[in-house]
């Protein structure tokens, strides 16, 4: 996974996103892992963690007789992941950089691989399921997990301004990656053998909630995209009202849909 081929990659913006959006999605990696099962001793993989990723619930799921390894091709990711790493005491948790599609890792050396938000701005998903089953040993699990937009909306209506956001920077994700590989995430599995179980999560976000303004901080990162669709003006323009729509008295929404996958390759 080169830095160049992320759409998000190098942005001033990214580091606070990806940490507020792993804070916000923690409780759903919990639930997941508590449907997997024990994990006690486990040897993991969190492949693109980012700031902050799953690397805290993999060490709690592993326990301190586990390991987890946390990749990024981005070193200040890396660095920021490893103060997150030393200020919670993951005494468990290693972290490498690494090219997901030229790693260094040892084949068939994890019990559990897991991937979220790869695909969708990718665009390569058999590329990126052939290097996760290459990573997970045989009877080890692979966990997907990419969001689907459908349920992206913001309360009370109308908000065009963000409406238009959302829809645009949908349109640069189908330019550039795959903004709707979570609808094919048990297609995937089943073009590899693997029938694969499959759960979702939509977060309410009450007034005020930082993660509203999500499509906002993506305009951000996606600027240059977003400029092949609409001139300067026209973004500033849709920035600035969609500003005025989060800052209207109880405004509030729900997240897209994040939807998880699993399966188990085969012994």
């Amino acid at each position: 996974m080169t830095q160049n081929q992320y759409l998000l990659a190098g942005q001033a913006s990214e580091l606070d996103r990806l940490q507020l959006q792993s804070r916000v999605w923690e409780p759903a990696g919990r639930r997941l892992l508590a449907e997997i099962g024990e994990g006690d001793g486990a040897r993991v993989l969190d492949v693109g963690c980012g700031a902050m990723g799953w690397l805290r619930v993999l060490s709690e799921w592993v326990g301190p007789n586990g390991e987890v390894v946390g990749t990024d091709i981005d070193d200040g990711m890396l660095s920021a992941a490893d103060q997150f790493v030393s200020t919670e005491g993951l005494r468990n948790v290693a972290l490498i950089k690494d090219d997901l599609f030229a790693s260094d890792l040892d084949a068939e050396s994890f019990d559990l691989v897991h991937a979220r938000f790869q695909m969708a701005p990718l665009g390569r998903a058999d590329a990126q399921m052939e290097s996760y089953l290459r990573l997970v040993r045989p009877g080890g699990i692979v966990v997907l997990e990419d969001l689907d937009p459908g349920s992206w909306h913001f309360n009370p209506p109308p908000t065009p301004a963000l409406d238009e956001l959302i829809a645009r920077l949908g349109d640069v994700f189908e330019r550039w990656g795959d903004p709707y590989v979570s609808r094919r995430q048990l297609e995937l599995f089943r073009d590899y053998g693997i029938e694969a179980n499959v759960r979702a999560d939509v977060e309410a976000l009450p007034p005020g909630h930082p993660y509203l303004r999500l499509p906002l901080q993506f305009a951000t990162g996606l600027e240059a995209g977003l400029l092949t669709f609409m001139d300067q003006e026209k973004l500033d323009q849709l920035r600035n009202e969609a500003e005025n729509e989060l800052e209207q008295p109880g405004r509030w929404g729900t997240t897209f849909t994040l939807v998880q996958s699993w399966g188990q390759r085969a012994a």
